[in-house]
Protein backbone atom coordinates (compact mmCIF):
# COMPACT_ATOMS: atom_id res chain seq x y z
CA UNK A 1 0.00 0.00 0.00
CA UNK A 2 1.48 3.46 -0.90
CA UNK A 3 2.13 5.76 1.48
CA UNK A 4 -0.26 8.72 2.39
CA UNK A 5 1.52 11.56 1.48
CA UNK A 6 1.23 15.08 2.82
CA UNK A 7 -1.57 16.68 0.50
CA UNK A 8 -3.57 13.74 1.23
CA UNK A 9 -2.69 13.89 5.03
CA UNK A 10 -4.40 17.73 5.11
CA UNK A 11 -6.93 16.75 2.88
CA UNK A 12 -8.23 14.13 5.28
CA UNK A 13 -7.66 16.34 8.70
CA UNK A 14 -9.63 19.32 6.06
CA UNK A 15 -12.64 17.18 5.41
CA UNK A 16 -13.08 17.04 9.28
CA UNK A 17 -12.85 20.81 9.80
CA UNK A 18 -13.47 22.71 6.56
CA UNK A 19 -13.21 25.77 7.64
CA UNK A 20 -10.05 25.45 9.47
CA UNK A 21 -8.09 28.43 7.81
CA UNK A 22 -4.53 27.44 8.75
CA UNK A 23 -5.53 23.91 7.08
CA UNK A 24 -6.66 25.82 4.24
CA UNK A 25 -3.26 27.58 4.08
CA UNK A 26 -1.18 24.88 4.39
CA UNK A 27 -3.15 22.67 1.26
CA UNK A 28 -2.62 25.70 -0.55
CA UNK A 29 1.00 25.69 -0.01
CA UNK A 30 1.30 22.45 -0.73
CA UNK A 31 -0.54 21.66 -3.74
CA UNK A 32 1.59 24.88 -5.26
CA UNK A 33 4.84 22.58 -4.74
CA UNK A 34 2.75 20.26 -6.42
CA UNK A 35 2.28 22.32 -9.44
CA UNK A 36 -1.50 22.36 -8.92
CA UNK A 37 -1.18 26.33 -9.39
CA UNK A 38 -4.96 26.86 -10.35
CA UNK A 39 -6.40 24.82 -7.25
CA UNK A 40 -3.80 26.35 -5.05
CA UNK A 41 -4.75 30.01 -6.15
CA UNK A 42 -8.28 28.54 -5.53
CA UNK A 43 -7.55 28.36 -1.58
CA UNK A 44 -5.93 31.55 -1.63
CA UNK A 45 -9.11 32.98 -2.93
CA UNK A 46 -11.15 31.19 -0.56
CA UNK A 47 -9.12 32.68 2.48
CA UNK A 48 -8.79 36.18 1.24
CA UNK A 49 -12.72 36.23 0.68
CA UNK A 50 -13.27 34.75 4.47
CA UNK A 51 -15.38 36.74 6.49
CA UNK A 52 -11.72 37.13 8.62
CA UNK A 53 -9.19 37.17 5.69
CA UNK A 54 -6.70 35.60 6.11
CA UNK A 55 -3.52 38.09 5.23
CA UNK A 56 -0.54 35.53 4.49
CA UNK A 57 -2.79 34.07 1.57
CA UNK A 58 -2.71 37.41 0.12
CA UNK A 59 1.18 37.09 -0.13
CA UNK A 60 1.82 33.66 -1.19
CA UNK A 61 -1.47 34.48 -3.89
CA UNK A 62 0.66 37.25 -5.26
CA UNK A 63 3.70 35.28 -5.20
CA UNK A 64 2.13 32.31 -6.90
CA UNK A 65 0.95 34.46 -9.26
CA UNK A 66 3.82 36.43 -9.98
CA UNK A 67 5.87 33.26 -10.63
CA UNK A 68 3.11 31.99 -13.21
CA UNK A 69 3.90 35.68 -15.20
CA UNK A 70 0.24 37.21 -14.56
CA UNK A 71 1.56 40.55 -13.35
CA UNK A 72 -2.04 42.53 -13.36
CA UNK A 73 -3.36 39.78 -11.07
CA UNK A 74 -0.38 39.73 -8.39
CA UNK A 75 -0.64 43.20 -8.29
CA UNK A 76 -4.33 43.32 -7.82
CA UNK A 77 -3.65 40.57 -5.27
CA UNK A 78 -0.95 42.07 -3.30
CA UNK A 79 -2.83 45.98 -3.50
CA UNK A 80 -6.19 44.44 -1.62
CA UNK A 81 -3.83 42.13 0.73
CA UNK A 82 -1.93 46.00 2.11
CA UNK A 83 -5.45 47.30 2.20
CA UNK A 84 -6.44 44.10 4.45
CA UNK A 85 -3.53 44.09 6.70
CA UNK A 86 -3.66 47.27 7.82
CA UNK A 87 -7.41 47.09 8.48
CA UNK A 88 -6.07 44.11 10.43
CA UNK A 89 -2.90 46.56 12.21
CA UNK A 90 -0.69 43.99 10.48
CA UNK A 91 2.08 46.65 9.42
CA UNK A 92 4.72 43.71 8.73
CA UNK A 93 2.64 42.21 6.25
CA UNK A 94 1.92 45.04 4.78
CA UNK A 95 5.51 46.37 4.24
CA UNK A 96 6.40 42.92 2.98
CA UNK A 97 3.42 43.04 0.46
CA UNK A 98 4.28 46.38 -0.33
CA UNK A 99 7.86 45.23 -1.08
CA UNK A 100 6.77 42.71 -3.51
CA UNK A 101 4.62 45.19 -5.10
CA UNK A 102 7.01 47.13 -6.12
CA UNK A 103 9.35 44.34 -7.43
CA UNK A 104 6.70 43.40 -10.04
CA UNK A 105 8.18 44.57 -13.20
Amino acid sequence: MAAINRRQKLEAMLAASQNDQMLRYMLALELDKESDHERSLELFRSLMSDQLRYVPAFLMAGQLLARLGRTDEARATYEAGIKEAKNQNNDHAAGEMAGFLQALV
